[in-house]
């Protein structure tokens, strides 16, 4: 993920979406870019335990309807959050990248510099959504594990 934001940034990214700035906001954009993984609500409220449950929950689902952030499902079907990285507007997320499941430490990364190919559907289909997942480890988990070849 990008390198973390000052507040001014922070600031000018809600400015840009047309977001009041509070304190909660720029507290949650300020852990998010702090993280090169994605998190989930729960692991946000741990740490963010002064904002309640509702405010945050709240907070995420307009950071994801402004483009700010994305959603993704890590291998338990809970879902997590990133921040956006490239023209992601309001309601409309460009998020075509591939979301890599660490099984070892469980972390959710996006895999931005990954190129992927163009995906033609059957005629009569239209996506309006597309998610490429992978399991495995990451490299952290991977120099962990004895039984690497």
């Amino acid at each position: 993920m990008a390198s973390v934001k000052n507040n001014y940034q922070f600031e000018d990214l809600l400015d840009k979406h047309q977001l009041k700035k509070t304190a909660p906001r720029l507290r949650v954009l300020s852990m998010m870019y702090s993280k090169n993984t994605a998190t989930s609500q729960p692991d946000l409220e741990s740490v963010m335990n002064d904002i309640d449950r509702v405010t945050l929950y709240r907070i995420l689902n307009v950071f994801e309807e402004k483009g700010i952030i994305h959603k993704v499902f890590d291998l338990n079907g809970t879902a997590n959050y990133a921040v956006c990285h490239s023209d992601c507007g309001a309601n409309h997320h460009h998020d075509e990248h591939l979301h890599f499941n660490c099984t070892g430490c469980k972390n959710v990364y996006c895999l931005n510099e990954l190129t992927l190919p163009a995906i033609t559907l059957p005629a009569g289909f239209r996506a309006e959504d597309f998610t490429l997942y992978a399991s495995g480890l990451c490299p952290r988990c991977d120099k962990k594990n004895p039984a690497r070849a």
